[in-house]
């Protein structure tokens, strides 16, 4: 039976006592499918099935003296055979079987396992930024390209965007974790020498995998390098959210920012600081998991049918990858779900620049008018300046202007500074992303 690991329990799906009992699936489920062809007494299979079992220090104990974990894992299946006085049974056990079979088709039950909760993390922090996009659906702020103000945009539609982003990394990692999902019993060098494909579906069947259709002794890398891709994306996206808090919370924008609990120090120095804490850990963060995809690259190109190179690899990245993975979704999630926001600062920065931001609209509402585009240009863009340089009121100096009054009149110039005008879109963009409500 493959446990089924809450979240909460990731580490446990990498831990020894995990690994050597998939190790004992695929061993069972071996023999099972080979008795079903009449290879193995079903007697022995019996056995097998009511008395293998493994104690973690004894293997290790083993693998010390012979320096193979695959053989002190056997060895200590048959031990435990012995001591249940089926020691005759225990010679039915790894039959046919190399060693990579056993471990690359055990380590796909435990990249199912691990995939399945990545996925649940990203199911729930989909569905934070939903319900937190339609809260800020309307909520206006100004939007920054460069890191300086652009035109107006809403906080949802920052939200909309991560979700959005959240639903294609639910997408890879769904379609990388499936094609993890297989299993190869084909032998030393891929070639079925010693038992058939048929046997090798028959075992993949019953551990609920894919047999892989061609394999050398280990299952190909690209498989794992497109998983631990797709991790580094989804965790790529938590750092994007991050990244944009760390910035809003900026003490010259606090627009929004973490949550901050009562009786929570920022700095040791400082009694005043609030610092984004949670963010940088989690941009910090993902960076480890982009490098393990990295290292995941390296590990498909193997001499011949196979050497272990990746092996040793694989031992750090996917534990990490997968555990770091569910770590920063669920921090993002937190993060998220608790997001301070502040719509009052968000219209007061948008307003400090006194309707710079309009100057698009306005350009296109002259060229409309009739002005051409050069010389409406010239008009806004000289005001714009003005008011930057000078911290004035552009609308005002704008509606002071005799050449721009030639071609808009005053309700003409209002609309050009219309919130409502720049935004009339949003609602349809939200169909767009969530469908209608």
């Amino acid at each position: 039976m493959i446990p089924r690991y809450t979240r909460a329990e990731i580490g446990r799906v990498w831990s020894e006592q995990n690994k050597f009992q998939q190790w004992l699936e695929v061993e069972l489920a071996a023999s099972e499918a080979l008795a079903e062809l009449g290879v193995v007494p079903e007697e022995a299979v019996r056995s097998l099935r009511a008395h293998a079992a493994f104690d973690v220090p004894r293997i290790l104990e083993i693998e010390k003296e012979v320096k193979h974990d695959v053989i002190a894992f056997t060895t200590a299946v048959a031990e435990s055979m012995a001591a249940a006085g089926c020691a005759e049974a225990s010679r039915w056990l790894h039959y046919g079987l190399t060693s990579n079979d056993v471990v690359d088709t055990a380590q796909a039950l435990q990249l199912r396992q691990a995939g399945a909760i990545v996925i649940k993390g990203l199911e729930d922090l989909r569905q934070t930024l939903r319900r937190r996009a339609l809260e800020f659906q309307r909520t206006v702020q100004i939007g920054r390209t460069h890191g300086v103000h652009a035109e107006p945009i809403t906080f949802g539609l920052k939200l909309a965007i991560w979700y959005e982003e959240a639903g294609r990394n639910l997408t890879r990692v769904r379609a990388a974790a499936e094609d993890v999902s297989v299993g190869k019993i084909s032998g030393a060098v891929g070639t079925f020498a010693h038992i058939g494909p048929e046997v090798e579906e028959r075992i993949c069947a019953r551990l609920g995998l894919k047999p892989a259709p061609v394999a050398s002794q280990v299952i190909q890398r690209d498989r794992h390098a497109a998983f631990v891709s797709s991790l580094a994306l989804a965790t790529a996206l938590c750092e994007k959210i991050a990244l944009e808090v760390r910035h809003l919370q900026r003490t010259e924008v606090r627009e929004a920012g973490e949550y901050f609990a009562r009786g929570q120090k920022g700095s040791s120095a400082m009694p005043h600081k609030r610092n984004p804490v949670t963010s940088e850990q989690i941009c910090g963060l993902a960076r480890v998991v982009r490098a393990n995809a990295q290292a995941a690259f390296e590990n498909i190109a193997l001499w011949h049918e196979r050497d272990i190179s990746h092996s040793s690899v694989e031992r750090v990245i996917l534990p990490d990858s997968t555990i770091l993975a569910d770590y920063l979704l669920d921090k993002t999630n937190q993060l998220v779900d608790r997001l301070m926001v502040y719509p009052e600062r968000m219209r007061r920065n948008l307003d400090m620049t006194r309707g710079l931001v309009f100057s698009g609209q306005l350009l296109l509402d002259l060229a409309a008018a009739g002005m051409l585009r050069e010389q409406a240009y010239r008009l806004v863009q000289s005001h714009a300046m003005r008011a930057w340089e000078e911290e004035g009121d552009f609308r005002a100096a704008v509606e002071a202007d005799a050449e721009i009054r030639a071609a808009l009149s005053l309700e003409q110039i209002a609309e050009a500074f219309s919130l409502d005008r720049q935004l009339r879109n949003v609602d349809k963009i939200f169909a767009r992303v969530f469908g209608k409500e």
